[in-house]
């Protein structure tokens, strides 16, 4: 039983004095505490506030030290992932009980959290990043040889015509992919022109029919309008980044009912140190352009009625994993309120999975109990959510995983719980 000051439901206004009842791995109520079942005995946690918990819908999990796609290919993958499982846990630590990992090695990382090797959130992951040759997903600063071998660079595919599309979508499925990731523009790290489109229609509509098959949702990368606008055409239900994102490409995703995933944080984050990152000087000059254009692309969404999600693209290891929350404030300074941010990070984000998804990121009954309390009023002051220490208590599925000290109002420490 956790007994809040307040209840942010995830999708509406919050609950003042609110109570959240959790048996085994559901929820059972959620709501007033004037109405809650009285208590009988449970172990009862009184909490200044109590959401869902966070979801990242788009990060990475490639377990390189800098922001240089080279290094999938340099590094050996058994190296790479020795460093996701410390990322992924420190990601829950921060509130984020479930990530939607689109490219990397998240698909092993899932398997390696469930049987409890790691310590780590609910992993819906993409299996290989699906790219034309020499598209974004091309590292072409090694041979094509190499590219196409499939041994070394398991986190990137090479696809060209419609049967080695499906090809590529069935063998992700097959590695247990639980959400499809194709490249349909240029973008920030590979050497071609972010704005130019990539994949034929003929090839997006394969991908996402053969997804659509397995019940799989297609996240397209897309920075440039042209793509945005063949994404939509082919049925591809998240747009990721969006950066050129206009009036006429944010209306037609609104008819479709395709979700924009935001990824402000990680030109936020690079930006700040760019040579700390590693970021090559080509692509830093990219990044920062679409950083500023990024914003009005957000804007142009708002305006149509676009839904958004939030997603930070974390692609390197390091301690930045854990300040996933502040793609929340960027997104307020974008224009969502703090209460719209909070539901783009947790009911709007599990809808970018679909039915693969365990429940709705809500607090209502029998929803998944992945739940967090936090110190402080995020509706009020959404920076406190970009800071783990924060988060006070992170339950998933039920099972208290953090739980700490907090200060109170009079500086005095107490228990949370």
């Amino acid at each position: 039983r956790i007994e809040a000051a307040r209840l942010i439901p995830g999708n509406g206004a919050p609950i003042d004095n609110g109570v959240v009842i959790v048996e085994s791995s559901r929820i059972v109520y959620a709501g007033s505490g004037q109405q809650a079942p009285p208590p009988q005995g449970e172990l009862t946690f009184h909490v200044p506030t109590v959401m869902p918990g966070l979801w990242d819908a788009h990060c990475h999990f490639f377990g390189i030290p800098k922001i240089d796609l080279a290094r999938v290919a340099a590094e050996s993958p058994i190296q790479r992932a020795m460093r996701v499982g410390r990322d992924a846990s420190r990601g829950l630590m921060a509130g984020f009980t479930s990530v939607r990992e689109v490219g990397g090695l998240g698909i092993y990382l899932a398997r390696a959290i469930a049987e409890g090797t790691f310590l780590g959130p609910n992993v819906y992951a993409a299996g290989s990043i699906l790219s034309m040759t020499g598209g974004h997903g091309d590292i072409h600063d090694i041979p094509l040889s190499l590219m196409n071998s499939g041994e070394r660079v398991v986190d990137l595919e090479l696809c060209d015509g419609v049967p080695e599309c499906l090809r590529a979508v069935r063998r992700q499925l097959r590695r247990g992919a639980r959400v499809i990731k194709v490249c349909a523009t240029g973008g920030v790290l590979s050497r071609d022109d972010m704005r130019h489109p990539q994949f034929s229609d003929e090839e997006l509509h394969a991908i996402v029919a053969e997804a659509g098959r397995a019940d799989r949702l297609v996240a397209a990368h897309c920075h440039g309008k042209a793509g945005i606008m063949a994404a939509v055409r082919a049925g591809v239900r998240t747009i990721e980044h969006g950066t050129f994102l206009d009036q006429e490409a944010a209306r037609a995703m609104a008819d479709s009912g395709a979700i924009l995933v935001s990824t402000r944080f990680v030109g936020h984050d690079v930006l700040r140190n760019a040579d700390a990152a590693g970021l090559p000087e080509f692509a830093r000059a990219k990044l920062a352009a679409g950083y500023e254009r990024g914003r009005e692309a957000i804007g142009h969404a708002i305006e149509a009625g676009v839904q958004i999600a939030a997603g930070t693209d974390m692609i390197h290891s390091g301690d930045h994993w854990g300040s996933n929350g502040v793609e929340l404030e960027l997104l307020v300074e974008c224009g969502l309120s703090p209460l719209e941010a909070i539901e783009a990070a947790t009911a709007t984000a599990a809808l970018t999975v679909g039915d693969q998804a365990e429940g709705p990121a809500i607090l209502e009954e029998g929803a998944p109990a992945d739940l967090i309390a936090v110190a402080g009023d995020p509706t009020a002051d959404i920076a406190v959510l970009g800071d783990a220490d924060n988060v006070s208590h992170v339950w998933l599925q039920g099972r208290l995983i953090k739980e700490t000290v907090v200060s109170g109002a009079d500086g005095a420490d107490r228990s949370a719980g």
